[in-house]
């Protein structure tokens, strides 16, 4: 399980996931391991009696021992929209003699076929020491925006997952202003920046796309026994005026909070220290409202006139877990 955050604390929202249109589209080798694995969603497993025709089932990607020189990479799509890219986890859980001494990272932005050696591959970083069972965090200082990702093995092995790290790169000049968006999408460039709990659910899983799927998909804090209670702050992905809302409880049944309300700023600069306490000072936009189980609470009259804002802190009384949060609004330019 998770554990209760008593700083602040960015949460970053993971780029290389299915749901947001991610894909693993090349391998130059993938004998052992399906590299579509590379990106699955749960963590890493191993299974100690598991084998399949090609010998040991290995949570990840693994190509075969290579004997002509060389080596391996494989090309991850980021989806439909470029990313900023802030930092890349190399995953090698369970892979101990089989994992690659070596590894590097490059990408491209480029709407074309990527696949193959014909793209035009920036670095992002040198060759690095890979360790077998273990994580390394690499900071991208070159953030893009990137549609490609290229993880480079050398000169071959395994690597369970690789995560991506960032936020969606959006054209706002191309969006219509006057067509209201959901401001705190994933996919329209929103970030989970900070919660004070989230023992049992990631917080980003609050601005994902769809539906949640079970109450592990969502953000659920731990069961509150002092006083006070559990917050959240989303970045807008533009500045803008919200016009509808959605708190959905989807699953939550014996945990969902009691009520919910939502404040709102216009803020500048990130002071990262100080943050959470101004957030409890912001203007409501949303008073506190009753919620029930396993619904979805649709609230538009009920939403105070604020001006354009940039961020939401939303409040659970007095814990909880809520599946998604949708902010439908105009942007303002």
């Amino acid at each position: 399980m998770g554990k209760r955050v008593t700083n602040f604390k960015r949460s970053r929202v993971n780029l290389a996931q299915r749901r947001l249109g991610a894909e693993v589209v090349f391998a130059t080798d993938d004998f052992f391991a399906a590299k579509e694995r590379l990106i699955d969603d749960p963590e890493p497993i191993f299974v100690p009696d598991k084998f399949d025709d090609h010998g040991k089932w290995m949570d990840g990607w693994e190509s075969r021992r290579r004997r002509g020189g060389g080596h391996d990479y494989c090309v991850l799509s980021l989806g439909p929209e470029p990313g900023l890219v802030e930092s890349i986890v190399i995953d090698t859980s369970h892979f101990t003699g089989n994992f690659p001494p070596e590894a590097s990272l490059e990408a491209v932005c480029s709407l074309d076929d990527v696949s193959v050696s014909n793209a035009q591959w920036r670095p992002l970083t040198q060759k690095m020491l890979l360790e077998g069972d273990s994580r390394v965090t690499v900071k991208i200082h070159d953030q893009g925006p990137w549609t490609h990702i290229k993880l480079n093995i050398f000169p071959d092995g395994g690597v369970a997952r690789l995560r991506v790290y960032g936020r969606r790169s959006v054209d706002w000049a191309k969006k219509d202003a006057s067509v209201a968006i959901d401001l705190a999408a994933i996919e329209n460039g929103a970030v989970a920046i900070a919660c004070n709990d989230e023992h049992f659910g990631v917080l980003s899983n609050l601005i994902s796309p769809g539906k949640g799927i079970n109450m592990g998909d969502g953000w659920e804090t731990r069961r509150r026994r002092e006083q006070g209670h559990d917050w959240c702050i989303i970045e807008l992905g533009h500045s803008g005026v919200v016009e509808k809302i959605l708190i959905d409880t989807a699953f939550f049944k014996g945990n969902y909070p009691e009520r919910c309300s939502i404040q709102g700023a216009s803020v500048s600069s990130l002071d990262v220290s100080g943050l959470e306490a101004d957030s409890s000072a912001w203007p409501e936009i949303l008073s506190s409202q009753q919620m029930s189980a396993d619904s979805e609470h649709w609230f538009v009259d009920e939403i105070n006139k604020h001006e354009s804002i940039t961020h939401v802190r939303l409040n659970l009384f007095p814990d909880g877990g809520v599946s998604r949060l949708r902010l439908f609004g105009r942007i303002t330019k």
